[in-house]
């Protein structure tokens, strides 16, 4: 019998997969903005909102173990907590951005919200 794992495997063993998306959720945090696949766009929402709500809830040392780059944390810390504190969640916006031209993947830029 079948059954949802919960996630997508992306085609990458687990090593890769969390490293994959721990860097991709530290683009996002310093760019405020990634173009990438959209089931890895979709993923990767979860590991930046998870990131934005330790960020709130004041966990330093949740937060310190959860994000490698220094830059990343304090911007976490810093700007991205205080922008929403207000806000109960739904940090991020995925938008479609069309067919990619080499293997015809659905594309999509993935974004923090004001």
């Amino acid at each position: 019998m079948i059954k949802n794992t919960g996630y997508r495997k992306l085609g990458k063993t687990t090593a890769h997969r969390k490293a994959m998306l721990s860097n991709m959720a530290v683009s996002i945090v310093l760019h405020e903005e990634v173009k990438t696949t959209l089931q890895k766009a979709k993923e990767v929402r979860r590991e930046v909102e998870g990131l934005i709500t330790v960020a709130k809830s004041g966990d330093k040392l949740m937060l310190k173990n959860a994000v490698s780059n220094e830059v990343a944390y304090k911007k976490l810390i810093e700007v991205l907590a205080e922008r929403y504190a207000k806000r109960e969640g739904g940090y991020t916006r995925v938008y479609r951005a069309g067919m990619r031209k080499g293997d015809n993947a659905e594309m999509a830029i993935i974004k923090l919200v004001e």
